[in-house]
């Protein structure tokens, strides 16, 4: 399924999407989207990193599997399944995955780069 198949779905199967290898121990899914809103689901593999960085989007994520030390502006901490972190706009953020991890990001508006 590409890209912009997803604009239109609202029922939306794991299986159906491939896995986008990023490098590093990281991959991600681009799960839904629209002009406002997008969820992508991203695989981390122990040690891997979300690089610092910034961005104008609002950004949720939530852990669905492991555990990752999450730096979000001057802050530190360990968040494992279950936890969830806010980046908000513009605020340096990135994680360092300490066990096999997925995060599930909801982004506001869509992340036009990653498509």
């Amino acid at each position: 399924m590409n890209f912009k198949d997803l604009t239109n779905k609202t029922l939306i199967a794991d299986n159906d999407i491939d896995w986008e290898e990023l490098g590093d121990g990281v991959k991600r899914k681009i799960m839904a989207y629209d002009d406002q809103l997008m969820l992508v689901k991203v695989d981390f593999a122990k040690g891997a990193i979300g690089t610092i960085h910034n961005h104008p989007h609002l950004q949720l994520s939530y852990v669905a599997r492991g555990s990752f030390e999450v730096t979000m502006g001057d802050d530190k901490k360990i968040l494992n399944e279950g936890d969830v972190f806010f980046a908000p706009t513009l605020v340096f953020h990135g994680v360092v995955c300490l066990e096999d991890g997925v995060l599930i990001d909801i982004f506001n508006p869509h992340r036009e780069d990653f498509l």
